[in-house]
């Protein structure tokens, strides 16, 4: 159902079925489809209060008929994620589609409201189907074992799924330790059993120095 059109483009192939993108990232479709505007990432009256008081803001389309639509956002690269009844914890702006019976909705955190701006929640994806994530570059995807705990930078991280805990952890930034000044004085810690999503790039976030 989903593929990839080079590293920049989705394509989603429908056979009636129905998929969620993010509002505005479809660029062309051919056959008969049929468009309707979602009331946010969250579904139902809990995601709905917890986008209000955190602000995560995801704001999705459902997408359904007969052909295929093709989704891109500003030429980000464009990573496949396939889940099997997992969840997948994903910031909100680096989330492109998701199949339709993925359910889709808020976690709360406890981390990163200083770093991305978006309260102490991240978006969640949960259920068996497919999703697709977008980075700043080619995505580098990260094993974490309890032998191998993983340290990253705020502003680059994307997603992570699998039997991870996170930790925050204050006062060392990487760009203090290589002398450029100015960045997060924190990291995330992922402990566990899982894969980190990270991209080579850096968003700019709100936190400052902690």
């Amino acid at each position: 159902m989903f593929r990839l059109q080079g590293s920049k483009t989705l394509a989603v192939d429908l056979t009636g079925d129905a998929v969620k993108a993010k509002n505005g990232s479809m660029v062309a479709y051919d056959g008969r489809m049929a468009f309707k505007k979602m009331s946010g990432g969250g579904e139902g009256l809990r995601g709905m209060v917890t986008r209000r008081l955190t602000g995560e803001q995801m704001e999705m389309m459902e997408v359904k008929g007969q052909g295929t639509c093709y989704f891109a956002d500003r030429a980000s690269e464009i990573n496949l994620v396939s889940l099997h009844g997992e969840t997948l914890y994903v910031e909100s702006s680096n989330l492109l589609a998701a199949d339709a019976g993925l359910r889709t909705g808020t976690s709360f955190t406890g981390l990163r409201g200083g770093a991305s701006g978006n309260g102490l929640f991240t978006t969640t994806v949960e259920g068996t189907g497919q999703a697709a994530i977008m980075s700043d570059g080619s995505a580098v995807v990260l094993r974490v074992t309890p032998q191998y705990p993983l340290n990253v930078d705020p502003g680059a991280y994307i997603a992570h799924q699998g039997r991870l805990q996170q930790h925050f952890q204050s006062g060392v930034n990487f760009r203090t330790l290589m002398g450029e000044g100015s960045g997060e004085s924190f990291q995330i810690r992922f402990e566990g059993e899982g894969l980190v999503y990270v991209q080579p790039s850096e968003r700019n976030t709100v936190g400052g120095e902690v």
